[in-house]
């Protein structure tokens, strides 16, 4: 039995997991604990207190996934002060084999920890063993990977592509770009702008300011006070979980509109990444936002979108697309990862 320590380290909240691991069980978790990152001045600290309160012995190995990119074994978070090191972890926590992993990456890996129970298929496909895998997920921004087959594994390969340019298909996704290029001054659009948490607000402002619908009143203060908190780190308000809720409810036309429009560009999206990749592995969409908008994604709209890509949408049918409800994913890909260290 090999003991693990798998951590989910973001600029709001740290989530580090114990767990055992052998050859013929796999991995079991012995505990587990989240830590609001911003109340510590390191990721070491966190460590210790976990450990203490676990009761446990120094683990042989950890690996780390990271919101943000990993370089040489160092990682700086976006929104925290952070400094991580491999070298320097393990000389302070005694740990010795620690890894960092961007945390898309480890996504990628978790894809083998899960169950069927863990997916949704949106689409059977024709799976090919030897193919690529793909990922894409929507949350707070838009992250993307893909994994490569070697020898009985498989590699994981993050990308930025989620900060790739947004290419509008109708007139009326043409004038959302517009619409953001103009509302923020800047001089492109990025798909994670549209596509993304962010995304669903900044489309419900462009639609509300075309007076697509009334606005709801409760969705339309959130949405306000939201706009007036605008560069604190931490708002009081989510209208994007909002405006997604009364969509699904059928409660408010504006929320259904920016959530149909949301889905499409996801779709098309997703498709994007395929034609790259050609995924006959499997697309795997990842992320917060799906799991919590499923019928949204299921009526169709997100694959018409997916293979909607003129003589090569044939082959975009053929690829298996499953969606991942198993939002700790990105823990057991961390805890797999480390058990190849």
């Amino acid at each position: 039995m090999t003991l693990l320590l798998a951590g989910d380290i973001g600029g709001t909240k740290t989530i580090l997991r114990l767990v055992q691991f052998s050859d013929t069980v796999g991995l079991k978790t012995l505990y587990e604990e989240s830590f609001p990152s911003g109340d510590f001045p390191d990721l070491v600290p966190i460590v210790q207190k976990f450990l203490t309160t676990a009761n446990s012995s120094t683990p042989d190995k950890a690996c780390f996934a990271i919101a943000g990119p990993v370089v040489e074994n160092t990682a700086k978070l976006t929104n925290l002060s952070w400094f991580l090191d491999t070298e320097r972890l393990s000389k302070e926590l005694g740990i010795e084999r620690i890894s960092l992993i961007n945390d898309f990456a480890a996504v990628g890996y978790g894809i083998f920890g899960l169950t069927k129970q863990d997916l949704l298929t949106l689409q059977v496909g024709k799976y090919q063993s030897a193919a690529p895998m793909g990922i894409i997920g929507a949350g707070t921004g838009l992250g993307q990977g893909f994994l490569i087959k070697q020898g009985q594994g498989y590699q994981v390969f993050p990308s930025e592509g989620g900060h790739a340019d947004f290419a509008p298909r109708n007139q009326l996704e043409f004038e959302l770009l517009k619409y953001i290029l103009t509302k923020y001054d800047i001089q492109r659009v990025s798909v994670e702008r549209v596509v993304s948490g962010l995304g669903i607000i900044s489309i419900y402002q462009f639609l509300r300011d075309r007076k697509i619908a009334t606005e709801s009143p409760v969705i339309a203060n959130a949405v306000r006070t939201w706009e007036q908190e605008a560069g604190k780190s931490e708002k009081t308000v989510d209208p994007g979980a909002l405006i997604g809720n009364a969509a699904l409810e059928k409660s408010d036309r504006l929320s259904e509109q920016t959530m149909q429009l949301f889905v499409e560009a996801y779709g098309a999206e997703a498709g994007n990444l395929a034609l790259k990749l050609l995924p006959y592995g499997g697309l795997y969409i990842a992320g917060g936002i799906a799991p919590k908008i499923l019928p949204l994604i299921q009526d169709g709209s997100f694959l018409t979108n997916f293979t909607q890509k003129g003589r090569m949408g044939s082959l975009l049918g053929e690829i298996p697309v499953h969606i991942i409800l198993n939002q700790q994913v990105g823990l057991i890909g961390a805890a797999l990862s480390a058990s190849r260290l």
